[in-house]
């Protein structure tokens, strides 16, 4: 038989044996670390009293994570690049569980700004490092609906976490001496250290060294992705210092900035408007059931996901499978202001978050049609970066705003306006990243060939 009639067979399968082997893994690992970045919203909802925190004070302690996470997240992931993924994931996963857990102990907001500041510089690296890792094992024409499936842990972490951690609070409350709250930080802290050390030893650094990959297996995805990386055009491979002065890397940032500004503005604050409808529309919901309301939104967004970085594979098409959503997510939030009651707030709310969250893995697919090797553990890193300064700014912008104004529309326009930006910035790329072919189209070529 001929290598073009087994090049489909032994795609399929191969890429299909690492998909089952690395994805759940990975994302189980992100599921745990997207919680123990964002509980501190449902914690807030009990914990500010006991800590005397402001909305503003607020803002800041969950901002302040991203401090010490930009600062170290370059050096984080060329560390995994020269080091190898195994070690320095597991390594990241073990501080990070370790200062998560002792958030349970913080006695004053002094305390708990530090340990938050501590927590991002323990967690640099681990979302660009694994996407980074991602592309030393997929190639590129499978790449976003696989990420689609990573990052489905992101609004799933905030779809069971959200009732999980509520019930927690509500339920733990007095266990080991502990506020309610406090358990939650301990308990969600360990998951980490554990798949610290399971990391270890499961993880393989690059294909060549899978013993659990048949020798032919082995040879064919190394062949294909040196292959990817060697094609000609604009790519950086290899340079830091391209990378890190490429006009398409930070304005790729500030597309990922205006992403995220809605995702973290929707998990540090909407516990919190879900809360408040108690006093808009004489609503009482207690701890749990705030939790599973703040759940609705995440669950349609995994959804949402997985079908649209599907239809994005199929196509081909990148660039408005990142625009379309973005608008989406931009337009509806303000939309959520005007609603005149829980349900039809909540139908914006979930609207918006399914937008945030269908332009995420299409979007960190935009990266590798030109950066490869040392140059993309860099440019990635800068683009998590950019991206991820509206961790620090969206909670402190939000919280300030709501402080001043004594309601959360302002803070909500505010998120609409960036994202609208966002939209602007990713068509101006258009012409600047290069589109790869969907695995439909690699197939009709190969059978073509054959013919």
């Amino acid at each position: 038989m001929s290598s073009v009639l087994q090049k489909p067979e032994i795609e399929a399968r191969v890429v299909r044996k690492v998909a089952r082997r690395l994805i759940p893994f990975l994302g189980l690992a992100y599921f745990v670390n997207y919680l123990d970045r964002t509980n501190i919203g449902l914690a807030k909802l009990t914990m500010s009293e006991e800590l005397g925190l402001t909305e503003t004070m607020f803002g800041l302690a969950s901002g302040l994570f991203f401090i010490g996470y930009l600062l170290f997240e370059v050096p984080s992931n060329l560390a995994l690049h020269r080091f190898g993924a195994r070690r320095w994931i597991a390594r990241i996963m073990l501080t990070w569980g370790i200062i998560a857990a002792a958030m349970a102990f913080v006695p004053n907001a002094g305390s708990l700004y530090t340990l938050r500041m501590l927590l991002g510089i323990a967690e640099a690296g681990f979302f660009p490092g694994v996407l980074l890792y991602l592309t030393l094992w997929f190639p590129r024409a499978y790449r976003v609906r696989l990420m689609g499936l990573f990052l489905l842990a992101l609004p799933v972490s905030s779809a069971l976490g959200a009732p999980l951690s509520s019930a927690i609070i509500q339920y733990w409350d007095g266990l080991f001496g502990l506020s309610g709250w406090r358990v939650m930080f301990l308990l969600e802290g360990i998951p980490a250290v554990v798949l610290a050390v399971v990391t270890w030893f499961y993880l393989t650094d690059r294909p060549s060294q899978a013993t659990w990959l048949d020798e032919d297996e082995k040879v064919w995805l190394t062949r294909e992705l040196e292959s990817e990386a060697a094609e000609s055009g604009s790519h950086i491979s290899g340079s830091v210092r391209r990378a890190l002065t490429d006009s398409r890397v930070w304005m790729l940032g500030l597309v990922y900035f205006g992403i995220t500004y809605g995702l973290y503005s929707l998990s540090f604050f909407l516990p919190s408007i879900v809360a408040g409808f108690k006093k808009t529309f004489d609503t009482d919901f207690s701890l749990v059931t705030t939790g599973l309301i703040v759940a609705v939104p995440f669950a349609v967004g995994a959804v949402a996901m997985v079908l649209w970085s599907r239809h994005s594979d199929r196509t081909g098409e990148r660039i408005w499978h990142v625009a379309i959503p973005t608008l989406i997510g931009a337009v509806s939030i303000p939309i959520a202001l005007y609603m005149q009651s829980p349900l039809t707030t909540m139908i914006a709310v979930t609207v918006n978050a399914v937008g945030v969250f269908c332009a995420l893995p299409v979007f960190w697919y935009l990266p590798s049609t030109f950066l490869t090797g040392a140059g993309a553990a860099a440019g990635i890193a800068v683009v998590n970066s950019v991206g991820n300064t509206s961790g620090f700014g969206a909670p402190y912008v939000t919280g300030w705003l709501f402080d001043a104004t004594g309601n959360s529309r302002a803070g909500l326009w505010v998120v609409g306006a960036v994202m609208l930006v966002a939209v602007v910035l990713v068509l101006v790329l258009r012409s600047r990243v290069t589109p790869t072919r969907s695995v439909e189209d690699v197939g009709g070529e190969v059978v073509a060939a054959h013919r």
